[in-house]
C-alpha cells in the first residue's frame, strides 16, 4: 500500500502546509498555471460538477457567484437531479445576462474528457469519491472533493499518491477551516493559550447502523447500477438513498446512504470529518493521527476514544445537548466551538467581535475562492489532500473500532495497524468488477 514518508507527515502538520507550491511536471495545458487576464474570454475557470444532489446545489450556489468561474457541465445518474441543476445554472446566467453553454451528462467520464474544463467539483456518495477523484487527477483536472475524503483508508492513500504524481490541486470540502470561529479555536490551542491540552470532547454522533430501509422499485430515471458503482449489486434501492425532490426543489432529505453500514460511515464520517478534523488541526496532528482507538466497550469514557502519542485524548461524546461541535480542555481553561457559537472559560480566550461572522456553512465563498486562487497559483489550498486524508483516516479508524468492539492500535507514520490482521482487513473492501482505483 502507498504510504506517506515521515517528511510528508512533518510537512503537513506544520502551519504552513497550505502554502506548498505544486511544481508542474511540464508546461502542457493540463499542468500549466491558468493566469487571469481581464477582458480575455479565456480568463475564466471552467468547472464541471459530478454528482448533482443537494450538496452539489449548495456548492454550485457558491462557486457560480465567483466572477472568474463558469459552470459549464454537470453529471449525475438521476434525471431529476440533472434537470434541476440544468435549470438553476441556466437561470442564474440568464438573469445575469451572461452567455454560458452548459452541458449535462450521465457519465462523469464525459466531463473528464473535455480539454476546456479546468476543474471538477465532486459531490457524490462517499463510495465514489476515490475512483472519480483519481480519474480526474489522471485527466489533468484540479479537484474540489466533498468530505469525507474517501470511503476507506486505502482509497485515501491511493488518492494522495494520484494528486501528487499528477501535480493537481485538490481542495477538501472541510469548509469550517475557512471560518473565523474555527480558525480562532485552532489558534488558541496552537499558540498555547490553553496550556497543556488533555482532553477534547467532540460531539459528532454515532457510527453507521445496519441497512434496514425496505426495498423499492428503482425509478425509470435513475441508473441504479451506476449509482452503486464499486459496491456489490446486492444492495437494494430505497428512495431515501437518492432522495426525490420536495415542492421547493430540494432533496427531501440528506441522502440516507451516509447512515448505513456498507453504504456510508454514519455520523462518524459525516460529522467527524468536520469536528474530528478541527481537533486534529488544533493539536498539530494534520498528516498524522492517533495511536490508539478505543471502542466504547474498551474506553474509560464509555464512548469512542482516540489517544495520541502526546497523551491527548479525543472522545465522541455530548458536551452541550445535541449540538455538534468540539470542546477542548487545557490546564488554563477550556474553549467550545460549534457552528455559530463560541464559548470559553475566560474572556481572553474569546475571538474579537470584529472577526466573528454569520456564516452560511454550505455556501462558503472563502473556501471556494481559495480553491480557485490555488488553481491559478499552483499552490496547495487550505485543506490539501494529505490533511483531508489524515482527518478521514481518524473517522474510519473510529468505525473500525466500532466494528471490532475493542481497542485497535495504529501507527500514523506508516499508516498501518499494529499487529492486528483482523483490523487490517478493514482498510478496504473488494470492488465489484470492473471497478478499480485507476
Amino acid at each position: 500500500m502507498s504510504k506517506l514518508s515521515r517528511l510528508d507527515f512533518i510537512r503537513y502538520s506544520a502551519l504552513g502546509a497550505a502554502s506548498t507550491l505544486i511544481v508542474p511536471r511540464s508546461l502542457s495545458a493540463a499542468n500549466a498555471p491558468k493566469k487571469a487576464k481581464k477582458g480575455d474570454a479565456n480568463d475564466k475557470i471552467n468547472i464541471g460538477f459530478i454528482g448533482l444532489g443537494q450538496q452539489a446545489i449548495n456548492l454550485m450556489n457558491g462557486f457560480i457567484s465567483l466572477d472568474e468561474v463558469r459552470v459549464v457541465a454537470g453529471a449525475d445518474v438521476y434525471d431529476i437531479k440533472r434537470n434541476r441543476f440544468e435549470q438553476r445554472v441556466n437561470k442564474y446566467y440568464a438573469d445575469k445576462g451572461i452567455k454560458n453553454k452548459l452541458d449535462i451528462y450521465i457519465d462523469y467520464q464525459e466531463i473528464l474528457a473535455r480539454p476546456d474544463i479546468d476543474a471538477v467539483v465532486i459531490a457524490t456518495p462517499d463510495h465514489w469519491h476515490a475512483i472519480m477523484a483519481i480519474d480526474a487527477c489522471k485527466a489533468g483536472k484540479d479537484v474540489y472533493l466533498e468530505k469525507p475524503l474517501t470511503f476507506t483508508i486505502y482509497e485515501g492513500q491511493q488518492l494522495v499518491k494520484a494528486v501528487r504524481e499528477n501535480n493537481r490541486v485538490l481542495q477538501v470540502g472541510s469548509m469550517q477551516r475557512s471560518l473565523s470561529e474555527f480558525k480562532h479555536a485552532a489558534n488558541v490551542v496552537r499558540e498555547g493559550l490553553l496550556g497543556k491540552v488533555s482532553l477534547m470532547k467532540s460531539h459528532v454522533g454515532d457510527g453507521p447502523a445496519p441497512y434496514t430501509l425496505p426495498k423499492q422499485e428503482v425509478p425509470a430515471g435513475l441508473d441504479w447500477d451506476k449509482w452503486l458503482g464499486p459496491l456489490a449489486d446486492t444492495w437494494h434501492y430505497n428512495h431515501e438513498l437518492n432522495p426525490l425532490l420536495d415542492k421547493n426543489g430540494r432533496d427531501e432529505c440528506w441522502g440516507a446512504w451516509r447512515w448505513y453500514h456498507g453504504l456510508g460511515g454514519g455520523f462518524t464520517t459525516d460529522w467527524g470529518a468536520h469536528m474530528f478534523d478541527i481537533g486534529q488541526w488544533a493539536i498539530g496532528k494534520d498528516g498524522s493521527g492517533p495511536v490508539e482507538i478505543m471502542a466504547p466497550e474498551s474506553s474509560p469514557y464509555d464512548c469512542l476514544t482516540y489517544r495520541y502519542d502526546n497523551g491527548i485524548e479525543m472522545t465522541q461524546q455530548k458536551f452541550d445537548g445535541e449540538k455538534k461541535g468540539i470542546k477542548i480542555y487545557g490546564e488554563n481553561g477550556w474553549i467550545q466551538v460549534c457552528r455559530g457559537e463560541y464559548l470559553a472559560s475566560s474572556p481572553e480566550l474569546l475571538p474579537d467581535k470584529s472577526v466573528r461572522e454569520n456564516a452560511v456553512y454550505e455556501t462558503n465563498i472563502a473556501h471556494y475562492k481559495n480553491f480557485i486562487d490555488c488553481i491559478r497559483s499552483r499552490r496547495d489550498p487550505v485543506v490539501p489532500v494529505e490533511v483531508g486524508h489524515s482527518s478521514c483516516t481518524v473517522c474510519n479508524l473510529g468505525n473500525v473500532a466500532y466494528d471490532l468492539k475493542r481497542t485497535v492500535k495504529w501507527n500514523p507514520i506508516v499508516q498501518k495497524f499494529v499487529n492486528d490482521p483482523e483490523a487490517t482487513k478493514l482498510l478496504h473492501y473488494e470492488y465489484r468488477k470492473p471497478y478499480t482505483l485507476g
